[in-house]
């Protein structure tokens, strides 16, 4: 059952959305390209997914039919930036063929259709977990669906919201039990809460600063803050866009 927004998570938004404004997730040309990085994403960072849709848009397979039609290792070598691409090659033909049948190469038809449903079908291609599933249902097709990562957790965790052990489907129906049924608005927060881990809510928080400092239960404010914050321009590796 859907409950009125809650007033913690709406002033989260607020406060993100104020500091950072819209971001413009998920990069992309078209839905499939969404969809293909979705898949890429996975146990690597966003700038081989990049490298290796380049390689895929270089061979005219960015689309369901021309992907199928790329022979094995040309596949594998388009994509062999994003690592493990001899798996992935799989999942992505997997992926391109239930996108050409069932949408006829084109995910936006699928908006109309039973988000449950939905999410079943595709959770049951090869490859695909809960958190590329829902990342192609939110950013490819465009239905509401709340993508969680070990970002949210992270910082659901902090926030007190949720405890350290949440699972994905308790950290998922916190979220959408409280916040309006609205994809823009789950698009919107998952990229900020995103954001907000790559600069502040770090494994090793940078508290200074941060947009939710003055809401935050576990905010730092001890001297080992101001040794984090001088630290903040580390790179960290990150899986998403």
């Amino acid at each position: 059952m859907r409950t009125q927004a809650d007033p913690s998570l709406v002033d989260v938004y607020a406060r993100l959305a104020a500091a950072w404004g819209p971001q413009h997730w998920w990069p992309g040309d078209t839905p499939f390209e969404v969809a293909v990085g979705a898949v890429l994403t996975q146990n690597t960072a966003w700038s081989n997914v990049e490298k290796a849709i380049t390689s895929l848009k270089a061979a005219g397979a960015m689309t369901a039919a021309g992907l199928l039609a790329l022979s094995e290792p040309d596949l594998e070598q388009a994509i062999r930036p994003a690592g493990t691409y001899r798996v992935k090659a799989r999942y992505l033909r997997t992926l391109a063929a239930w996108i050409a049948q069932r949408a006829t190469g084109d995910l936006s038809s699928l908006m109309p259709e039973d988000t449950d449903a939905l999410r079943c079908e595709v959770l049951a291609l090869q490859g695909v977990g809960r958190e590329t599933a829902d990342s192609i249902l939110l950013y490819a097709i465009g239905k509401p669906a709340f993508v969680v990562d070990d970002y949210t957790r992270r910082i659901a965790a902090r926030l007190r919201l949720l405890p350290d052990n949440a699972t994905y489907e308790s950290t998922q129906q916190y979220f959408v039990a409280r916040l309006p049924e609205d994809a823009h608005l789950f698009n919107q927060f998952h990229a900020l809460l995103v954001h907000l881990a790559k600069e502040h809510c770090r494994a090793r928080p940078v508290c200074l600063a941060c947009p939710l400092e003055q809401c935050c239960p576990s905010v730092d404010t001890s001297p080992a803050t101001g040794h984090a914050v001088r630290m903040r321009t580390m790179p960290e590796r990150t899986t998403t866009p």
